[in-house]
């Protein structure tokens, strides 16, 4: 049974990790395919794409992954973890989601402008590593005189908040390893 949501998760484009060639270097069989490990750019989701023959792709690289003619990518072969990752890949995500959050800043600081409780108890400004009560409410008063504009604005209106982009870049690693029981903006 497929869900009609699982439609809206479609990666358009990709930014490479890495680039493998001769394929996965423990991968048995004479008949190796090159792969390429790349994260998407719109749900941050770690995929296996397949190039077409004769692609040569760098780390960095966009790619279009979309639906009809894409120049560079055969296939998408699926969802990878983090366990997966080559040591290239694991050392250019952080890199690559730094690029990809500055970007679309706009979209990032709205979640800061939207964010909403989870229960009586928390709220999902708590779910992000080093923000706490105190800084929550400092960015719901502000908020509430004015929506944040940018990383920059979020900063200067919020009295000892840690450095917002950096906060979003550590959870959504955080998000991609796993490690978090909600998410915010993988997936």
């Amino acid at each position: 049974m497929t869900l009609p949501e699982q439609k809206t998760l479609r990666e358009e484009k990709a930014i490479v990790l890495d680039y493998l060639e001769h394929g996965y270097p423990f991968e048995q069989g004479s008949v190796k395919s090159p792969i390429v490990q790349a994260l998407g750019v719109n749900h941050l989701t770690l995929l296996e794409l397949i190039p077409k023959k004769g692609v040569f792709l760098q780390p960095h690289q966009e790619v279009y992954i979309g639906e009809g003619k894409r120049d560079d990518i055969h296939h998408i072969k699926g969802k990878i973890s983090t366990e997966k990752l080559t040591a290239t890949a694991k050392n250019e995500l952080k890199h690559v989601i730094e690029f990809v959050v500055n970007n679309n800043e706009k979209k990032f600081v709205e979640f800061f402008n939207k964010a909403q409780p989870l229960s009586m108890r928390m709220h999902q400004l708590e779910l992000l590593p080093g923000l706490g009560k105190k800084h929550m409410w400092e960015v719901l008063m502000a908020r509430k005189a004015k929506p944040f504009e940018s990383f920059e604005d979020l900063k200067n209106r919020v009295k000892l908040l840690p450095d917002p982009k950096q906060i979003v870049i550590k959870r959504i690693i955080s998000e991609i390893e796993g490690k978090e029981k909600y998410a915010l903006f993988v997936g």
